[in-house]
């Protein structure tokens, strides 16, 4: 049996302060939370990282409980709430995998291949998060490695976020954060696989700012970011030499997108839009920014819902639209210029919390992006049709061992124009691993 969720008389308190919350914030698998307050991970996590319906409150108060002051030093200074200790936490992914893709430059056609693969470490990151007032909270990640990168630190996920703005209950969000996390946070999936729809419209990581509010069971939120991901940062110099500012926009464009959320009896709904620039591509295969820019819009459908206690559906759509996108002097079919492309796109997907032990997931990616065939870019890659059926088995709460198929249902394609685009190969994969958080 799990101890107690919560201290003496703050359990109702919270409880009830929580149902009563708004929208719910995405959430991530951080423990220093359960080390925080005492409480098992169980209660956030139906099975982790995957939330359940206690954990989503918990991320709408803020990441916070209302006893949260009673792990901050006693100063004696109410404007001053200092955590106990530096609240961290870790998260470590390592997998063997089975696979039949090869990296193949686009341009020469180079070829490694490398069937059975020690994913070791996969991934290696730092998390931290705290109250820092009755209503403002920060929260970071810092990945050590990712995908055999080494040497390096990347931030991804760095944001402050306050609650209650000029006493309207809106909340703003400040800082570098995923996009798509108003629909289905790719941080929280049960599988090794990604929602490759998101990756694809490029709805991930940027920075920018969000606001939310809470309207009975209907959400709003609208935000704007950069548009052009959290990779470079430029040096002023137009004033003079060796400025010490930089900037993190290469164009003084802006994306602005939403989303408006409801419940509507067992489902919640949402309809998600974006509006906004991207770098045009340019050179051999596409590989290269263009000077111009491409306009960019994004509309989306998200539905989620649950069967019984156990069973946990959801199902996403996006459809995008690509304006001047291509910079290519000739095409295959003889044109130049610019080019206009639409494509479609996303996932669907059921887990299954069979017992505290197991938990089964299955997810279905499907993107056609037919408009770009014969464009000889690396566009055309963005096909996609697989099926992915993952089985966790939980040593602990925060201590899983992953085993996972990957089914791909296209056909492989032959080299078509002069670079080595598209699906050269089919991709099977079958992935052992494990997955923990402390």
């Amino acid at each position: 049996m799990m101890k107690s969720i919560f201290r003496r008389y703050y359990g109702a308190t919270a409880l009830i302060m929580l149902l009563l919350l708004g929208w719910a914030e995405s959430a991530r698998a951080i423990p220093e939370f359960a080390r925080k307050y005492q409480m098992s991970c169980a209660a956030c996590h139906a099975a982790f990282p995957r939330l359940n319906a206690f954990g989503e409150q918990f991320a709408a108060n803020n990441y916070r409980l209302p006893n949260w002051r009673d792990n901050t030093l006693d100063t004696g200074d109410n404007m001053l709430a200092l955590p106990d200790h530096v609240p961290l936490a870790i998260r470590a992914q390592t997998y063997f995998q089975v696979r039949n893709a090869g990296a193949i430059d686009p341009l020469s056609g180079d070829r490694i291949n490398a069937n059975a693969d020690f994913q070791t470490p996969y991934l290696l990151k730092l998390l931290s998060s705290a109250p820092l007032s009755e209503h403002l909270t920060y929260y970071f990640y810092g990945i050590f490695a990712e995908k055999g990168e080494n040497g390096t630190v990347v931030i991804e996920d760095a944001w402050i976020r306050y609650d209650d703005l000029f006493c309207t209950e809106i909340g703003l969000q400040l800082g570098q954060f995923q996009v798509s996390d108003l629909m289905f946070p790719r941080e929280l999936r049960l599988t090794f696989q990604d929602f490759l729809a998101y990756r694809m419209a490029g709805i991930t990581y940027d920075r920018g700012m969000v606001l939310d509010r809470q309207f009975g069971p209907v959400s709003i939120a609208l935000g704007v970011v950069n548009g052009n991901g959290i990779d470079e940062s430029f040096t002023i110099n137009s004033p003079g030499y060796r400025r010490p500012d930089h900037l993190f926009d290469d164009n003084s464009n802006k994306s602005v997108f939403g989303r408006l959320g409801a419940d509507i009896g067992p489902v919640s709904a949402g309809l998600f839009g974006l509006t906004g620039k991207r770098r045009s591509a340019t050179g051999p295969a596409g590989l290269f920014d263009g000077e111009s820019d491409a306009d960019v819009n994004v509309i989306g459908i998200d539905l989620s819902g649950s069967i019984g206690d156990k069973a946990h559906w959801y199902f996403q759509y996006l459809w995008n639209s690509w304006n001047d996108f291509l910079q290519l002097e000739e095409f295959d079919n003889g044109e130049s210029g610019f080019g206009n492309y639409d494509w479609n796109g996303g996932f669907a997907g059921v887990d299954y919390i069979a017992s505290d032990r197991w938990a089964f997931s299955l997810l279905y990616n499907y993107d056609n992006a037919d408009d770009l065939d014969n464009t000889d870019t690396i566009y055309e890659g963005i096909d996609a049709n697989t099926l992915t059926l993952t089985a966790s088995y939980f040593f602990m709460r925060n201590v899983k061992g992953v085993a996972e198929i990957n089914i791909d249902f296209l056909g492989e394609q032959d080299q078509r124009g002069e670079y080595y685009t598209g699906h050269l190969d089919k991709e099977p994969y079958f992935l052992v691993g494990f997955d923990v958080a402390f």
